[in-house]
């Protein structure tokens, strides 16, 4: 397995999930375009398929990405709502990645 590939496949898939959410957020909350709602279908479509690059099972594939997905909120949050993570959230974000390293990339037999 090519992880590097599979990690880049995580940061896409999570920048289309968070992308796509927060375009409909901003149609339904900000009362910004129905166009920005259309997009944001279409961005987690995107997401969706991503998945299917990843090189095992989707149950694994979301076990995972759900410890990945954690951190990039946190990032999201931090860029773009411009929250500042603190020292428990880093924490927790620490522990999520080491969860998604030993669900997908330890060695089995």
């Amino acid at each position: 397995m090519e992880i590097p590939r599979s990690v880049a496949y995580f940061l896409f898939a999570g920048i289309c999930e968070l992308g796509g959410a927060y375009l409909i957020w901003l149609w339904l909350r900000t009362g910004r375009s129905f166009f920005f709602g259309i997009a944001g279908v279409v961005v987690l479509a995107i997401y969706g398929m991503i998945h299917t690059l990843q090189p095992t099972n989707y149950g694994r594939i979301q076990a995972a990405y759900s410890g990945f997905f954690i951190v990039l909120a946190l990032i999201w949050g931090w860029q773009v709502e411009k929250v500042t993570p603190d020292r428990i959230d880093i924490i927790g974000g620490f522990i999520a990645l080491v969860g998604v390293c030993v669900i997908m990339y330890w060695p089995r037999a």
